[in-house]
């Protein structure tokens, strides 16, 4: 089986403009995250999948590689699909989150056991919800899973619901679980769902992934217990460094 890690990094942000290229700690974001996929054990290749000749090269300069993608990609997934149609005789697409500069690749090795077994065709990570605080932020995805440990549904409600408890005490009755935004997908897989239309889930809730449950697709898991912080806007630059 061959893998291939793909980054998906636009200059374009309303919330932070620029973002891949922002220094951190002597790197730009969008090396330190090449540089953390690069550890990964199982991947063949990792390519930097950007819109802008400024990123491609920044991504040149520290001898990474990239493809120059559409402007006109709505979604991560999509500039994915352009890179694997250039990049031929991969089994497996990792899309690994440009604005995770401590990305742990361990998270992405075990993502990709998802595909050891042959009949996965897209997968994800999940984490254990430990607080109230995650459970009700509609900003954090939540998804229920079926017996297999494949994503039945994901929404930015807390689900399920749990009837005759108070709110307070919902964690004390049930595992919920959210949502941990890298995604792999077989090649061929891959290509199917960057044809779909966005269904009227996907809409509701403005989550992507419900475009491919909500068209028969199945999306196995595997539970994680990291989580690494993503730069959204130049404020969490300050939590990024307390961390690092």
């Amino acid at each position: 089986m061959k893998i291939i890690g793909i980054i998906p990094a636009r200059y374009g942000s309303s919330r932070f403009p620029g973002k891949p290229l922002v220094d951190i700690d002597g790197k730009s974001m969008i090396q330190r995250v090449y540089e953390q996929a690069s550890k990964s054990s199982r991947l063949d290749a990792v390519i930097v999948a950007t819109d802008d000749v400024l990123i491609a090269d920044e991504v040149s300069s520290f001898g990474g590689r990239f493809h120059l993608t559409s402007a006109a990609h709505q979604s991560g997934t999509d500039r994915c699909a352009e890179v694997i149609l250039k990049e031929t005789g991969y089994d497996v697409v990792i899309n690994i989150q440009g604005d995770e500069p401590y990305i742990d690749p361990q998270q992405i090795d075990l993502l990709i056991s998802c595909f050891d077994a042959s009949t996965a065709q897209l997968a994800t990570l999940v984490k254990k919800i430990v607080s109230d605080e995650e459970l009700f932020n509609s900003n954090i995805p939540k998804v229920i899973l079926n017996a297999s440990k494949e994503a039945v549904y994901f929404s930015r409600q807390a689900i399920p619901f749990i009837r005759g408890k108070e709110k307070d005490f919902w964690l004390a009755e049930h595992q919920f679980y959210k949502h941990i935004g890298i995604y792999g997908y077989t090649a061929p897989t891959l290509l199917e769902i960057t044809k779909l239309q966005p269904s009227l889930l996907e809409l509701a809730e403005s989550l992507e992934q419900l475009r491919w449950v909500e068209n028969g697709y199945t999306i196995q898991t595997r539970t994680t217990d990291i989580e690494t912080i993503a730069v959204d806007a130049p404020e969490d630059l300050i939590k990024l460094k307390s961390l690092y």
